[in-house]
């Protein structure tokens, strides 16, 4: 009995130490783990997506009748810079939707939707924030929308700060947006600012620096009002040339008589996107 004994209590004693040394472990393993906020209880991914540490919500429209492998459309407003909410791009995104094709309309961190859902984040103050941190997000919610509809292709939709962030993504995750719809785009940040008087950036990425990254693959279309006299035309121009001299499939769409505003574009960002859906546009 003794024997015995002491060998329970040797095994016991070893027990507790393995158990120590495992939470020990544990412990510091989730010192390891960046912080993880959750999206919404009983939210889906109709409504939300967790991206790069962030609960981004969204507004999806025809995920019920796309059918399997479906074409996956991202729209993604501008910086807003008004005030008010993001309500446009979901309108857009509504009228996107079709047998085939889910539509998501993305509210970038720090932004409200029309009923007042928020996405995790800050809009800092709804300017210089195309930053490493926001592209990462908005990339990794749509990555996890591609997996989880399991789209064949996906189409990145943006206008303005929403451009400037798309033509940012397909630079740094080469792969990921196989067609984007560039529309009213600071796609060189550096010489937008310059040409408007304003002061460097100094926390935002730039469409123009990743031109060297973007795969030959990638389809891109860029868009701009003649009359936009905030973005204008030029910068987009000069970064489709760019794009094309490394012969990626780019070119510049000018809109006769349009300002920067995204209703007097509407129309003709409707008929682009319509034939980057058209069977064979691949």
């Amino acid at each position: 009995m003794p024997v015995f004994g002491r060998c329970d209590a040797q095994s016991r004693v070893l027990r507790i130490r393995l158990f120590s040394v495992t939470l020990a472990v544990a412990a510091v393993a989730g010192l390891m783990q960046p912080a993880r906020a959750a999206c919404p209880p009983h939210s889906t991914a109709e409504t939300h997506v967790w991206g790069g540490g962030l609960c981004l919500a969204v507004n999806t429209f025809g995920a019920a009748e796309a059918g399997p492998a479906p074409t996956l459309v991202v729209v993604v407003h501008g910086d807003i810079s008004d005030g008010g909410r993001a309500t446009y791009h979901a309108a857009f995104a509504r009228n996107v939707a079709r047998p085939g094709v889910v539509a998501v309309a993305l509210m970038r961190p720090g932004y409200a939707d029309a009923d007042g859902r928020l996405s995790d984040g800050h809009t800092l103050g709804r300017g210089d924030n195309y930053t490493p941190q926001v592209v990462t997000a908005i990339g990794s919610a749509i990555n996890v929308l591609k997996a989880h509809y399991r789209a064949q292709r996906v189409i990145y939709v943006g206008h303005s700060g929403g451009a400037a962030i798309g033509g940012v993504l397909i630079g740094r995750r080469p792969g990921l947006i196989d067609a984007a719809l560039l529309v009213s785009c600071p796609c060189d940040i550096a010489a937008w600012l310059k040409a408007r008087g304003r002061p460097p950036w100094k926390r935002s990425l730039s469409p123009a620096d990743h031109v060297h990254r973007v795969p030959a693959t990638t389809r891109v279309v860029v868009m701009t009002g003649s009359e936009d006299i905030n973005t204008f035309p030029a910068l987009a121009q000069d970064y489709a040339a760019a794009l094309t001299a490394r012969g990626i499939p780019a070119h510049f769409e000018p809109v006769e008589g349009a300002g920067h505003g995204f209703r007097g574009l509407e129309r003709a960002v409707a008929a682009a996107l319509d034939r980057m859906l058209a069977p064979g546009a691949e």
